[in-house]
């Protein structure tokens, strides 16, 4: 019986050693900065720029970013963009945020704020608003975030520990 209670043991020890270090492939981060740029005079852009792989093996450009304006009011958004033909994001729901634990966060969909035109939006670009939720986000723990599609199963992006750090980054910009 003890045999047997070790041998499970060890297959569950040695089958998480081996999901932690395919998730920690799977999620390694495109190193990145801290970017800092003047869109217009006294209107400051800081931004974090990564590739993330969706579950197909298919390459999303994540954009956390925060616009400080003249009158130095803030907002800290999130832009996920597809290659063409990729995902028609389904805009009328929030973007997921789950951690290693279970613990779960929306982000409210705000593309309307990037184009004036519903007519101009693509079908593969989604901005979500970060600011109400990127403080409760764990420094440790890797997200997985589900995008809402209407061709398509959703799409699932993880997301590495030093991502979630360098977003969480943004909120120290001034």
């Amino acid at each position: 019986m003890k045999t047997v209670l070790r041998l499970i043991g060890s297959t569950f020890i040695l089958g998480m050693l081996v999901w932690a270090l395919t998730i920690n492939l799977a999620i390694a981060p495109s190193q990145a900065a801290i970017r800092q740029l003047e869109e217009a005079p006294g209107q400051m852009v800081y931004q974090s720029r990564q590739t993330l792989k969706d579950q197909q093996g298919g390459s999303w450009q994540a954009i956390a970013f925060k616009r400080i304006r003249p009158d130095d009011t803030a907002v800290i958004y999130l832009r996920l963009v597809g290659f063409p033909g990729t995902a028609e994001i389904d805009h009328s729901q929030p973007l997921t945020l789950t951690d290693s634990m279970g613990k779960t966060l929306t982000a409210a969909d705000v593309s309307h704020d990037m184009f004036t035109d519903k007519a101009q939006m693509e079908p593969d670009v989604g901005q979500y608003d970060l600011q109400p939720i990127l403080m409760q986000l764990e420094l440790a723990m890797p997200l997985r975030l589900t995008l809402a599609t209407l061709d398509q199963p959703e799409i699932i992006l993880n997301v590495s520990p030093d991502v979630v750090g360098e977003w969480r980054s943004l909120t120290d910009q001034k």
